[in-house]
């Protein structure tokens, strides 16, 4: 059968879930990638008390939608970045305490093992997210770091998460880190970077996001051919380059949307990403997860964005033949 054909919540948060699930539905999707931030899927409330997710999960299920993932970004963040006020909006006050560094830290990983936990709980085997990053102001900053900087930070990054892994490892859980821009890795060699320094652990693998790939101008396809066994959740977002003469690709200080950046996202299907390409590649490495739309377009209507990247998807998704065929036929 096609890969399932889910809606990512966090651009959603502003929706209480059972609105949300009423409208994907609706769309056409059969299932969400649940964020751990809104109402979605409150970490601290699932924990103590054990019928919140039971009752998350029959809402959905009212609405035919499957919860084959979750999804703790911000959260996640706060464990290997340089913590400073940005954090503050980014995680629970309870995760932000008194905004000491090392405090956040600490409660952020703390509310990581939760996460794992409650995938648990909940069934699901694959929670996405980020890691955040200790070198990331090192990435094209002046001056540039000596070689045992990176390589300090990338230890200090192993350190902070191979103990979550431990736990994703008892409780039977992978993490898909998002590959991104302000992450331990954004491209195809800071992936490899990243990996080597936690030993090859399987509970680490990808969050495969081809938009933030292409205007950095890295191959999509490459990073699915270099990491076909750690792909272990993909997320639907199209982008397309905006340069002007005037604007670089590091996007400057300007939000999305805005004309100043040097790319800009958009709506599956309607930016320069060769999905066709994508399809093929997913069925080469025989990945078999969701394809989660992160719906992201500044210039379009969100719910009318939404409902056509879903049927876009369905149309675009097809499956590898039943055999190989022969080389020469008769």
């Amino acid at each position: 059968m096609p890969r399932q054909v889910i809606l990512f919540t966090g651009p959603w948060a502003d929706l209480p879930i059972e609105t949300l699930a009423a409208k994907a539905s609706e769309w056409g999707y059969q299932g969400l990638e649940l964020c751990c931030w809104g109402d979605h899927l409150e970490v601290q409330r699932a924990t103590a008390d054990d019928s919140y997710g039971s009752e998350k999960l029959d809402i959905l299920s009212r609405h035919d939608l499957q919860v084959p993932i979750i999804a703790n970004h911000k959260v996640g963040q706060a464990v290997s970045d340089l913590i400073d006020e940005r954090h503050k909006s980014l995680v629970p006050d309870y995760v932000w305490g008194d905004g000491k560094p090392a405090g956040v830290q600490q409660r952020a990983t703390e509310e990581m093992a939760a996460t794992f936990r409650l995938a648990e709980k909940l069934g699901v085997t694959v929670v996405s997210g980020f890691t955040g990053s200790p070198i990331w102001s090192y990435v094209t900053g002046y001056p540039a770091a000596r070689p045992e900087i990176i390589a300090d930070g990338l230890k200090r990054f192993a350190k902070q998460w191979h103990p979550l892994l431990d736990i994703a490892r008892d409780v039977g859980v992978r993490y898909a880190f998002e590959v991104h821009p302000g992450e331990i890795a954004f491209d195809l060699h800071s992936a490899e970077a990243a990996l080597d320094a936690l030993n090859g652990r399987e509970e680490f693998g990808f969050t495969f996001d081809p938009s933030h790939m292409h205007w950095q101008g890295v191959d999509p396809v490459e990073f699915l051919r270099r990491f076909p066994d750690r792909i272990y959740h993909v997320h639907i977002k199209d982008a397309t380059l905006s340069l002007n003469g005037r604007s670089g690709l590091l996007a400057g200080y300007w939000p999305s949307g805005d004309p100043r950046r040097g790319f800009q996202f958009r709506s599956p299907g309607r930016g320069g990403i060769d999905w066709e390409a994508i399809i093929r590649a997913l069925n080469e490495i025989r990945y078999d997860g969701p394809l989660s739309v992160d719906w992201h377009d500044a210039g379009m209507d969100r719910e009318f964005g939404a409902s056509e990247a879903c049927q876009f998807i369905k149309r675009l998704d097809f499956e590898l033949p039943a055999h190989k065929r022969s080389a020469f036929r008769g």
